[in-house]
């Protein structure tokens, strides 16, 4: 899809959602493989920082949703925390988006309803894989695999406790657009205290 600077009108932007579900729509169309990837950055109780690529699985007024094994390091580094950010870097239209904020849980419905939208294949990967922890071989996770697949051979493969979701919960929206000469486009929303956005040009 071309580039065109045009198209990007932040005047017209009075909250950052509808801007976000333009881009994304954009990179849709646009970006080869998984538009709505984003970098997920997190803290562990000492403070180090942590990023890895998740999907993201929904969005609205109230956040960023994504799904994810509690007892994986995101998982734990959010859960003692509360807080994390996202990037979202479309390369083929030369933005990204910059996410930051508290989160919180999704409801048990709404992981239920996910949970039951995925693959069967993926199902039984949440149960078979114990995330970020030590792995002996392949061999193991392939042999908990076939005993997860035979243990729900038939009917429903129920959500794991562990398994469930999150939504970062936005105090601040930063849209990039690349213009020439690196004199970039950078509107960055931030919430009120009244639940209104703030919308402020920065300098590239």
């Amino acid at each position: 899809m071309k580039n065109d600077l045009k198209q990007v009108d932040f005047t017209e932007a009075g909250e950052p959602f509808r801007l976000f579900a333009k881009w994304l729509q954009d990179a849709e169309r646009s970006e080869p493989n998984d538009p709505n990837a984003t970098a997920l950055a997190t803290v562990d109780p000492d403070g180090m920082p942590n990023i890895r690529m998740v999907l993201l699985k929904g969005f609205d007024e109230r956040g960023f949703v994504f799904y994810t094994n509690f007892e994986s390091t995101k998982g734990q580094e959010i859960l003692s925390s509360m807080k994390a950010a996202m990037c979202f870097h479309w390369k083929s239209l030369r933005r990204q988006v910059r996410v930051r904020g508290p989160v919180e849980k999704v409801t048990g419905e709404e992981a239920d309803a996910y949970y039951v939208s995925r693959p069967r294949g993926s199902r039984i990967g949440a149960w078979a894989s114990k995330q970020s922890r030590p792995l002996e071989n392949r061999f193991a996770l392939e042999k908990a695999v076939a005993e997860y697949t035979a243990k729900f051979a038939v009917g429903e493969i129920p959500r794991p406790d562990y398994w469930s979701g999150f939504r970062i919960k936005p105090m601040s929206i930063e849209f990039w657009h690349d213009r020439p000469f690196r004199l970039h486009d950078r509107i960055i929303f931030t919430r009120e205290g009244d639940g209104s956005w703030l919308k402020t040009r920065l300098y590239p």
